[in-house]
């Protein structure tokens, strides 16, 4: 069938409906046009008039019900913006003219199949832009070490090509390139640790119930140290451990548990060893776990309640250790499949509909002492039983465990040691069945 062809059963389409028939199919010299109504818009199935009208039917409703999965209003634009996406479903559907056996389920599946050359073809990509941008900032040091060494002698840094000493001198030239360079990648590098580095890792895993009550919380923390430089290899770390929750401390073997436990220093046994070098090792972990309540760092509270049309939930956090910073907190509700958009009443933060894998995703960019409460309320078709299990992710660049580092001395002489220390606090699970 030709495109003219196609356009002119279209554009004869509006003239043959009429609105005043209860049935919604109307059928021509040719064709049969079978269509639902869509708030403002229809969705029109072209077939011939030889075909199973049950079977239009049926295929006509899980166009309609696919529409849903990917717009979040029956509107025009909204389905203009999701245009490629409608038409990759709906070829699950209809293949050369025919209908496919298939379900919503399993059109979801198929359209979200992933591509291992895809995945290849990305990570050669990635791992290409890494190498263009070490060998940036490598040049960069370069440049800059060059601009030093030429104002240290008080001649000019050299020039760039044919640049050479026009308005802008060549040492400033290359400033310049210099700074702009390395500016760029500020915000993309993390500061080079120093020759001692420590590691403070956090996770923590929970499940609530619904109703409230902590059915377990557990969380693992763990210090792990890195030596770059072999004359800081003998060391001792203080540890400030101001923990009220009741964690359980376990150092590593090797370490003077009798040291730690007197004096809150990780040491060797043997003071003439050292640690190794240029590999991560952990020196102290510790775990906690509970079912207090008030131990919780961030409650949610999930209240679906039935009405006519469905049902109306309020979900609100609560953040109970004023300590802890998060960042990038995600609240990921469930949803019934197949029901649409959730209409938004109230909203602290943003939130994203996933229409595909049916989650609305409230999402908060910080969540502190200063903004420890926020509620969002939405409506939706659906039971109560619909919006669990809600899944929390968050991260945090402060322990929830006060355990910290705050000093490094060497063995010999109890001489400082300048060092650097990366506090994570992560989620491995989080949830409220």
């Amino acid at each position: 069938m030709t495109r003219t062809r196609i356009e002119g059963l279209l554009a004869a389409f509006p003239k043959l409906m009429n609105t005043g028939k209860q049935h919604t199919f109307v059928e021509t010299e040719s064709v049969r046009y079978v269509y639902q109504p869509m708030e403002k818009l229809y969705m029109v199935l072209i077939t011939t008039k030889n075909s199973n009208i049950l079977e239009d039917l049926e295929t006509l409703r899980l166009f309609s019900r696919v529409i849903p999965e990917y717009c979040r209003a029956l509107e025009e634009n909204e389905i203009s913006e999701h245009c490629f996406d409608l038409i990759f479903a709906f070829d699950e559907i209809v293949a050369l003219g025919y209908r496919e056996n298939v379900n919503l389920a399993q059109i979801r599946t198929f359209t979200e199949m992933d591509s291992h050359e895809e995945k290849v073809f990305r990570a050669v990509r990635e791992t290409q832009e890494r190498e263009a941008k070490a060998e940036m900032r490598r040049k960069a040091k370069e440049l800059q070490q060059a601009r030093r060494d030429a104002e240290r002698r008080g001649t000019k840094a050299p020039g760039f090509g044919g640049f050479g000493s026009t308005a802008v001198s060549g040492g400033t030239t290359a400033a310049m390139i210099t700074d702009a360079i390395i500016e760029t990648e500020k915000p993309k590098v993390t500061p080079a640790p120093t020759s001692v580095h420590m590691k403070i890792e956090e996770k923590i895993s929970l499940t609530c119930g619904r109703d409230g009550g902590l059915q377990n919380m557990e969380l693992h923390g763990m210090i792990m140290l890195r030596i770059q430089d072999e004359k800081f290899a003998r060391i001792r770390i203080h540890v400030e451990n101001e923990d009220k929750k009741g964690v359980q401390l376990q150092t590593h073997p090797n370490v003077d548990k009798k040291l730690f436990t007197t004096e809150s220093l990780i040491g060797l046994k043997n003071p003439e060893k050292s640690f190794p070098i240029n590999s991560d090792v952990g020196v102290l972990k510790w775990r906690l776990q509970t079912t207090e309540e008030s131990l919780i760092p961030l409650t949610i509270n999930c209240w679906p309640s039935e009405s006519g049309s469905g049902c109306d939930v309020n979900i609100e956090y609560e953040l109970q250790e004023d300590s802890l910073e998060l960042n990038d907190v995600v609240i990921a509700i469930p949803l019934p499949s197949g029901v649409g958009t959730p209409v938004i009443g109230e909203i602290d933060g943003e939130y994203r509909h996933d229409s595909r894998r049916n989650i609305l995703e409230w999402c908060l960019p910080v969540i502190d002492a200063k903004n420890k409460s926020g509620s969002l309320e939405f409506s939706i078709a659906g039971q109560p039983n619909d919006f669990f299990p809600v899944h929390v992710s968050f991260v945090s660049k402060k322990n929830y465990c006060n355990i910290q580092v705050t000093r490094v001395t060497q063995v010999d002489g109890n001489s400082p040691v300048r060092f650097s220390t990366e506090t994570t606090f992560l989620v491995d699970k989080y949830e409220i069945l």
